[in-house]
C-alpha cells in the first residue's frame, strides 16, 4: 500500500538550527532516501517553496481569481513528501521515524495513506 511521509516545516524552528544541524537534515534526507531505494520502497519525493512563493486559485460565478498563499494560516507548512510503497502502515511509521525531521522538536512528519491514485 502506498503512503505519504509529509513532511510539516515550521521556518522558526529551521532558523534557530545551526549550520551543521541543517547540514545533518539534507545529509539525512539522502541517507533516507538511499535505504527506502535499497528496500524498493521508495516511489517519489519532492520539496516544495515556502508559502510566499504560492499562490490559491478559486473560481466563483465561473470567474477565476488568483491570490497570494497560503490559504491557511499556520506556523507549519506543507513542506515536502515522500510517496512509499510498503507492506504496512508499521513500516511507514518506520520509515518516517527515519526522516530527519522527525527527530527536531516542533517539527514532524504526516503519515497518511493514498486511497486512489492515477497515473502513478
Amino acid at each position: 500500500m502506498k503512503y505519504l511521509l509529509i513532511m510539516n516545516i515550521n521556518p522558526d524552528v529551521l532558523a534557530a538550527l545551526s549550520e551543521e544541524e541543517q547540514q545533518a537534515i539534507g545529509a539525512g534526507h539522502q541517507k533516507v532516501m538511499a535505504a527506502m531505494k535499497a528496500s524498493g520502497e521508495f516511489h517519489s519525493t519532492v520539496a516544495l517553496a515556502e508559502p510566499p512563493k504560492s499562490a490559491v486559485v478559486t473560481v466563483r460565478g465561473g470567474v477565476p481569481a488568483v491570490t497570494d498563499g497560503p490559504f491557511v494560516e499556520a506556523k507549519e507548512f506543507l513542506g515536502g513528501y515522500y510517496l512509499v510503497d510498503v507492506a504496512s502502515a508499521e513500516r511507514a511509521y518506520e520509515l518516517a521515524a527515519m526522516i530527519p525531521d522527525a527527530a527536531i522538536e516542533g517539527l514532524g512528519v504526516e503519515v497518511r495513506p493514498v486511497v486512489f491514485e492515477e497515473g502513478l
